[in-house]
């Protein structure tokens, strides 16, 4: 098993593994690095996913980077448009030639005596046999994202050996499948089964988008017209620099008000959604959620897409439970029949700490549940290591971006003192551990109890709030007293 040593070791190769290359090249140009990849290609979730109409829910002036404007018309990009954006960022800046592909890690041991993690991966080779390989560094940069990627979530629904059809789950979309002419139930109300269901209606027989209960739909073009005449008249990079504040902020605004006012948020959102199904529509049922917005991720549609379908008749909603399925579709709880041929799983997704590693150090396995979560990207007494993690109100690159920032900037301050070690510690006994996430959502509270927990006040708690984390991250004291070094 040979031993290769590396300053900063990156876990996973999409969208901020190769924002935290592209941050360590340019403030800590002295640091080799290295990224390990699980899969054969990069881009993360924007490789994975390859279902229809796939795209991001977030506009791209906040999803892209801060250092690599988006150009393209469309401001809601599709998966292919944003998994050429990420390739052109690691061509373009050599990253990836750093890239192992194929290395799913899945032990990270910690050394305080040698201040180094070990990091075991099994690696795929070209015989298809699957190999160890142990690599050490000085830090540990986690960049696998929040969820699963070998798996989504299915509940057990009944009945599901009976049916006679097709049953595919988005995130293992499969390559052959055709659904031309045929008769489809998505089951889910979130953001991929709104992406799916207008996508797959351009051929489809029908598609019904089955909900237990509804999710706020908000409707939002496309193409966004004041960037694309800005860029006629200015600089591609100053452009993109002030639509991406005019989104950011507005995208506080909204959320802060959805807080303050959230019968106000709610009447406009519900109204929007009327003025787009025509007054005879049964919104109440359909598309009036039991919670407050933001309660729960809002729903991007771009240019009303999905509304449109359901105008044309080329899809509908049914809003029941499931009692089972059955040879030919399903059967609901009010006793109502769906025929389906092929039923697609929306069912979301399956939350995971560090995709899944085991962390130990000296010795100690780490219970990521009983740690605290510092600045939304460190945990209490996990020696040098950092992982990123986006917003759940805002896009995952905004916070993406701060935290690559705010690791270069503690790789310098401890080469500056000589320091080989930094972990954040917390003895204030008037800190109370607090859940991560306040959103209401299944994947988020199937999970809860096993994620890291925030505190009670500052450095640990999280506030989901850009401006808020631009002070603490870009101008905040890199030695704040929780911080120790050694």
């Amino acid at each position: 098993m040979s031993t290769e040593h590396v300053d900063v070791l990156i876990v996973g190769a999409g969208l901020s593994g190769i924002a935290a290359a592209y941050h360590l090249q340019h403030k800590c140009p002295g640091k080799r690095f290295a990224l390990l990849e699980g899969r054969g290609a990069l881009g993360g979730t924007w490789d994975l996913f390859r279902y229809p109409g796939i795209r991001s829910d977030s506009d791209m002036y906040t999803l892209g980077y801060s250092f690599k404007p988006w150009t393209d018309p469309k401001a809601i990009a599709d998966g292919p448009q944003i998994l050429k954006y990420v390739q052109d960022t690691a061509t373009e800046n050599g990253i990836d030639r750093h890239i192992r592909f194929n290395h799913r890690v899945r032990r990270a041991s910690w050394s305080s005596a040698d201040a180094r993690w070990t990091v075991e991966a099994e690696r795929q080779t070209a015989q298809g046999t699957t190999e160890t390989v142990s690599m050490t560094c000085g830090f540990l940069f986690m960049c696998s994202g929040y969820y699963r990627y070998e798996k989504g979530y299915l509940p057990d629904f009944k009945g599901m050996a009976d049916f006679k059809g097709r049953i595919v789950h988005p995130q293992a979309w499969p390559a052959d499948l055709d659904y031309a002419g045929k008769r489809v139930v998505v089951i889910g109300s979130g953001a991929t089964a709104v992406t799916l269901v207008p996508a797959m209606a351009k051929t489809a027989a029908h598609v019904t988008m089955l909900q237990r209960s509804p999710t706020y739909v908000v409707s939002r073009p496309a193409q966004d017209a004041l960037a694309n005449k800005l860029r006629e008249h200015l600089p591609a990079g100053l452009a993109y620099h002030l639509i991406r504040w005019r989104n950011v902020l507005f995208g506080m605004y909204f959320f802060q008000l959805s807080r303050r006012k959230p019968q106000r948020v709610k009447q406009l959102i519900l109204g929007g959604v009327r003025a787009a199904l025509g007054p005879d529509y049964d919104v109440a049922t359909h598309f009036t959620p039991r919670y407050n917005p933001w309660d729960q991720r809002l729903c991007l549609v771009p240019d009303g897409d999905l509304f449109r379908t359901i105008r044309e008749q080329r899809a509908s909603v049914v809003t029941a439970g499931i009692d089972t399925f059955t040879e030919r579709g399903l059967r609901l709880s009010d006793g109502r029949e769906l025929e389906a041929e092929i039923v697609v799983t929306a069912t979301g997704l399956v939350l995971q700490v560090l995709g899944g590693i085991e962390v130990v150090v000296d010795g100690r396995t780490v219970d990521f549940a009983k740690t605290l979560n510092y600045k939304g990207m460190m945990y209490s007494d996990v020696p040098n290591m950092a992982a990123t993690l986006g917003y759940t109100n805002a896009s995952w690159t905004l916070k993406c971006d701060l935290t690559c920032e705010y690791v270069c900037r503690l790789l310098n301050y401890m080469d500056r003192h000589g320091y080989r070690q930094c972990v954040p510690h917390n003895d204030d006994t008037t800190v109370t551990p607090l859940p991560s996430l306040s959103f209401s959502s299944g994947y988020v509270q199937r999970s809860i109890a096993d994620l890291p927990k925030q505190g009670s006040k500052r450095p640990w708690r999280l506030y989901q709030n850009y401006a808020l984390d631009i002070v603490s991250l870009r101008f905040g004291k890199v030695d704040d007293g929780v911080m120790r070094y050694s």
